[in-house]
């Protein structure tokens, strides 16, 4: 009786490579979750793609760097403050705008002068 060949793309495999690289995940947890088989698959796929199982030092680097890109609470509490600020300045943008065009108009129509002449009196 033939087996059973499960054939995966060669995008699946790569992904499932850089999640047992990058996560610490079993292969067996992984062979499971992706319903695959064969004791050195995911060694074999390492060597197709030209990747290697990296060192102590590789790995402490990669945890370093994703700490690096997650936002702590302060970070993430700056970005929504900047936010707010930054609509609340194209309101107020908007708001000096159309007084601006009030006083024109009122300036044309009503022949009165609103704003202040420049220079100053002494």
């Amino acid at each position: 009786m033939k087996s059973k060949v499960n054939r995966l793309p060669d995008e699946l495999k790569l992904k499932i490579v850089h999640e047992y690289l990058s996560t610490g995940i079993g292969r067996e947890e992984l062979q499971a979750k992706y319903g695959f088989g064969g004791n050195n698959c995911i060694s074999n796929w390492m060597i197709k793609f030209g990747m290697k199982t990296p060192d102590e030092s590789q790995l402490k680097l990669q945890r370093i760097m994703s700490k690096e890109k997650e936002k702590t609470q302060r970070e993430i509490e700056l970005e929504a403050e900047v936010r707010d600020l930054r609509e609340s300045l194209d309101y107020e943008k908007l708001r000096t705008q159309a007084l601006n065009k009030v006083i024109e108009i009122a300036e044309r129509d009503l022949n009165i002068t609103i704003r202040k002449k420049p220079g100053a009196k002494r």
